[in-house]
């Protein structure tokens, strides 16, 4: 038992292994590192944290029972944010054939535009917003962690949000790490660039298809 949970040392294990299963979030995280530089990778990597922070709070303060009782406002959120999935992917894939097209002899270092990194801290942050499946989610992984008799579950709560939020944030330090390794090489071959842009975007599809699939 740790500060009064049971079972931290199982919910630390579960949650890392959440933690590195791909999403739309770490592979936004990703991209924007990989085609726009470290800068944009972080920014868009606290947007995913302010995101995931303002559902977490709302879980505590029993958003999953809105959601739940009222079907119309998890279709509304859900159809929201599966749209949001597929015009970041069209734009991605717009932006990859782009790449693609336009691919030719090139130096092995551009010039590269200063980063305006507000876009990518927004986009990650609503990416995280409109999925109402992660609030249900956070509700039903937490309270397996949670003693009903506790006397501060508030504390209890905000231990597993934290644990799960650093773990988190350690993961997309990573993969902006590897994003920007990426970049060195993108630059010198646009082609292949275009495409995995492109394939990012298809992805990206493919989660708000899911998304606009899934069922309380």
């Amino acid at each position: 038992m740790f500060l009064g949970i049971p079972d931290y040392g199982t919910f630390f294990v579960a949650a890392l292994l959440i933690v590195l299963l791909p999403g739309p979030n770490s592979m936004f995280v990703l991209s924007e590192a990989a085609r726009r530089g470290i800068g944009r990778g972080w920014s868009a990597a606290v947007g995913v944290f302010v995101g995931d922070s303002v559902l977490m709070g709302l879980t505590f303060l029993g958003a999953a029972s809105l959601l739940q009782g009222n079907p119309i406002v998890f279709s509304v959120v859900k159809y929201l944010g599966a749209a949001y999935l597929a015009w970041i992917g069209l734009r991605l894939v717009r932006a990859g054939i782009g790449a693609v097209r336009h691919a030719g002899p090139e130096p092995a270092e551009e010039p590269v535009a200063p980063p305006r990194r507000g876009g990518s801290f927004l986009t990650a942050l609503v990416l995280s917003l409109l999925n109402p499946k992660a609030i249900l989610f956070f509700v039903a992984f937490f309270v397996q962690f949670l003693r009903p008799d506790s006397t501060r579950p508030l504390l209890d709560f905000v231990v597993l949000a934290t644990t799960m939020q650093v773990l988190s944030m350690i993961y997309l330090g990573l993969l902006i790490v590897s994003g920007t390794a990426l970049a060195r090489g993108f630059r010198r071959h646009r082609r292949t660039s275009g495409g995995l842009t492109g394939l990012v975007g298809a992805v990206f599809v493919g989660f708000g298809a899911k998304l606009a699939a899934a069922s309380l």
